[in-house]
C-alpha cells in the first residue's frame, strides 16, 4: 500500500519524504481545502515536485473546494500551471473542475476527492468512465463497504482511504455550519471548526438564561469528532482492497508529520503496530478512534482540546564528528530546553534514542563564535550541543513533557 502524507509547506514536505512517505498531497495558492496552511506558491510548485521525485515520491495537488461559477474562469490557467509543474495527479471533488482538468491538465492523473462522497461502486464506475484513476473513499464507509465497492469496480481504479488525523463531524466534509455562523466556508477551505465549540440553549421566554445541552455525563461538545487512528488495522484495509492510506494534516507542523508518517511507515514495513503505537501519543491529538470503519465512530463529548506526551524543542540541521566518538549537533530552537535536560531524538527509519544536553552553546546570527549558555530559549536561533552518537540532519529533538489544552463542558 502507498503511504500518502500531508505537506502544508516545504518543512512538512521534507519531513514527510525523510520519514518514509511514498507520496505527498499539497495545495498551491488556490482551490485547496486547507486555506490556513502555508501551502505553496505556484512558482514553488515545480521545486516541490522535483524534491519529491528526487526521493522517488509522487505529488498530488488538491483542487477540491466546492467550485462556484466565478471560480471557473480562473481554473484553466491554474490547471495548466499544475500540469506544467510535473505533479503526478490532481485531487478533484467538483464535476465541473474535473472536466476542466481533463482538458487543461492532460498529463495529470485524476483522483476523486472525499469531498465527492463516493460511497458505492456505481458512482465509482461513473467517475472512472470520465477518466478517474483513483477514488478517495467517503469517510462514512465501513471496511465492509469498501470491500464490497472494491469487488464491483475495475481493477485499475485505485482506492484511497484516510487512516489518521482530524475528522470532520460532517464526515466527508460537506458542511455549512462555519459558513452560516462566521461567513467562512468550510467548503472553500476556510473552516472555523464550529463543531468543536461548546454549545448551550437559550429559551425564548427567558432571554439571557442559558441551558447546557447534556449528553452522557453532562458534556456539551456534542459534535466534537475524535481523531482517526487506524495504525493497528492496516492489514484489514489492505484486505479490503485499499491501495493508498492517507494521513490527514496539512495544517500540522513538520514534527507532527514526521512522527505520524514515521510510525505508519514502520508498521507498513513490518514492525508490530503495538510496539510503535505509543509514538502517536507523542504528538498533539484529540482522543483516538477508528472512525466509521467498524461502525459508529462516537464523539469526544467530554472536552474539546489536544494532549501530547512530548514537546518538540529543536530541529537538527548539522551533525559533525568531533573525534573520540563525540559528535557536534547544530540545532534550530523551537521550544525551551536546557543544559543537562534529557531529550529524545526522532530520526527517519530509526527507533527513538535518548540524549542528554551537554555543552550547550548559542550561535548568534552572523557570528562564528558560539557562546556557552545554560538555556536554549531563542526561537529559531541556532544552538550547539554534544552527542555521543551521530544524528541525521532532519531529525527532531523532543522532551518528555505532557501537555493538555482543553475546554471542558
Amino acid at each position: 500500500m502507498e503511504l500518502l502524507a500531508p505537506a502544508g509547506g516545504f518543512e512538512q514536505l521534507h519531513a514527510a519524504l525523510s520519514f518514509g512517505a511514498d507520496a505527498v498531497y499539497l495545495a498551491a495558492e488556490r482551490f485547496g481545502m486547507r486555506a490556513r496552511a502555508a501551502n505553496f506558491a505556484m512558482s514553488q510548485l515545480p521545486d516541490a515536485v522535483r524534491a519529491a521525485h528526487s526521493r522517488g515520491a509522487r505529488v498530488y495537488v488538491t483542487c477540491n473546494v466546492m467550485m462556484s461559477q466565478d471560480d471557473l474562469a480562473q481554473l484553466p490557467p491554474y490547471l495548466e500551471s499544475v500540469d506544467a509543474s510535473g505533479a503526478d495527479a490532481l485531487i478533484v471533488g467538483d464535476l465541473g473542475a474535473f472536466a476542466l482538468a481533463r482538458k487543461h491538465a492532460p498529463r495529470c492523473a485524476l483522483h476523486v476527492s472525499t469531498q465527492a462522497s463516493v460511497a458505492n461502486s456505481e458512482a465509482a464506475k461513473m467517475w472512472h468512465s470520465l477518466g478517474a484513476s483513483r477514488i478517495v473513499c467517503a469517510r462514512e464507509m465501513t471496511l465492509g463497504d469498501i470491500a464490497n465497492m472494491r469487488e464491483g469496480i475495475p481493477d485499475d481504479l485505485q482506492l484511497e482511504a484516510f487512516v489518521h488525523g482530524a475528522q470532520c463531524m460532517a464526515v466527508s466534509g460537506r458542511c455549512l455550519i462555519s459558513s452560516y455562523l462566521t461567513g467562512r466556508s468550510g467548503n472553500k477551505g476556510e473552516c472555523t471548526q464550529p463543531c468543536r465549540w461548546n454549545y448551550s440553549l437559550e429559551e425564548e421566554k427567558r432571554p439571557g438564561e442559558h441551558f447546557p445541552i447534556d449528553e452522557d455525563a453532562g458534556s456539551t461538545f456534542i459534535m466534537n469528532a475524535k481523531d482517526l487512528c487506524m495504525v493497528e488495522h492496516l492489514d484489514a484495509l489492505r484486505d479490503a482492497g485499499v491501495d493508498s492510506v492517507k494521513v490527514e494534516g496539512r495544517n500540522k507542523k513538520a514534527f507532527y508529520v514526521a512522527t505520524v508518517v514515521g510510525v505508519y511507515r514502520r508498521v507498513l514495513d513490518g514492525e508490530p503496530a503495538a510496539e510503535v503505537r505509543p509514538e502517536l501519543d507523542a504528538v498533539s491529538h484529540r482522543p483516538y478512534g477508528t472512525g466509521f470503519y467498524f461502525g459508529d465512530p462516537g464523539q469526544a463529548c467530554d472536552y474539546d482540546g489536544y494532549e501530547q506526551e512530548t514537546m518538540h524543542v529543536a530541529d537538527v540541521v548539522e551533525c559533525e564528528g568531533e573525534g573520540g566518538g563525540l559528535f557536534r549537533l547544530v540545532a534550530k530552537c523551537r521550544n525551551r530546553f536546557e543544559e543537562g535536560e534529557a531529550l529524545e531524538v526522532l530520526s527517519p527509519h530509526a527507533a527513538v534514542r535518548g540524549l542528554a544536553v551537554r555543552n550547550l552553546r548559542w550561535l548568534p546570527e552572523g557570528s562564528e563564535a558560539a557562546e556557552p549558555v545554560a538555556v536554549a530559549n531563542r526561537a529559531c536561533d541556532l544552538y550547539m550541543l554534544d552527542s555521543p552518537f551521530e544524528v541525521q540532519p532532519g531529525s527532531f529533538l523532543r522532551v518528555r513533557r505532557h501537555r493538555r489544552s482543553a475546554r471542558h463542558g
